[in-house]
């Protein structure tokens, strides 16, 4: 490749990481503001004052409001799914001599949890899920995510029983459908009970526990 060929190619990308970059900080601002007041009372004014943009900037990149917020729980489930993944790959790596069973399903549910709060990742979800009920473009992207995210923790159920010498009782897909709704319901619930984090976690791991010894067995 020639040196102008290089300049070229540099000067095509920077405008990309641009976008991207902007794109990025429009989210990150819109997860602060959500956090703080809710989907409903934040508005497109309030993303882009926190991030240092202008209307036009936010437009440039999103849609909507509804689209950029969709955006943002796909971040969260992509949070989500490469949590399991290093979880994973830590019980694989530990082999099947060191004991299969309960714990090792609700090590990987556990792992479902984001850096950062968990508490914001629920009702952001929640709200999503609510206006998708209302709008049937944001519903079309909503269930292509959820899709996603069960096909992608289907696979990796799948991985760690078959290293840990366990097997599924149902099919993968519905495994993985049995171990998501039991993590977010049992999140939801303490939510809703107020109750702090580290009893937030004692739940969703006793609700784990429970789905664990209906979806597995030994192999």
């Amino acid at each position: 490749m020639s040196e102008q060929d290089v300049v070229t190619e540099a000067a095509a990308k920077a405008p990309t990481r641009s976008r991207e970059n902007t794109r990025t900080r429009l989210l990150d601002a819109a997860e602060q503001v959500f956090a703080e007041v809710g989907l409903g009372e934040t508005s497109v004014e309030a993303i882009c004052e926190r991030a240092g943009f202008t209307r036009g900037a936010f437009y440039s990149n999103f849609e909507s409001k509804d689209e950029l917020f969709v955006e943002l729980a796909g971040r969260f489930a992509s949070r989500q799914v490469e949590g399991v993944r290093e979880r994973v790959a830590a019980m694989i790596e530990c082999g099947p001599e060191t004991g299969a069973g309960e714990d090792d399903m609700v090590g990987l549910v556990e792992a479902l949890d984001v850096p950062g709060d968990v508490r914001l990742g629920v009702l952001l979800m929640s709200e999503i899920r609510n206006r998708a009920m209302r709008d049937a473009k944001t519903a079309e992207a909503y269930l292509a995510q959820d899709a996603q995210l069960v096909r992608e923790v289907s696979q990796l159920l799948e991985e760690v029983t078959h290293a840990k010498g366990l097997r599924l009782v149902l099919p993968a897909d519905d495994a993985a459908r049995f171990v998501l709704n039991a993590w977010e319901g049992a999140a939801s619930r303490a939510i809703i009970a107020g109750l702090p984090e580290k009893e937030l976690q004692e739940a969703r791991a006793q609700e784990v526990g429970r789905i664990a010894h209906l979806i597995i067995e030994q192999g």
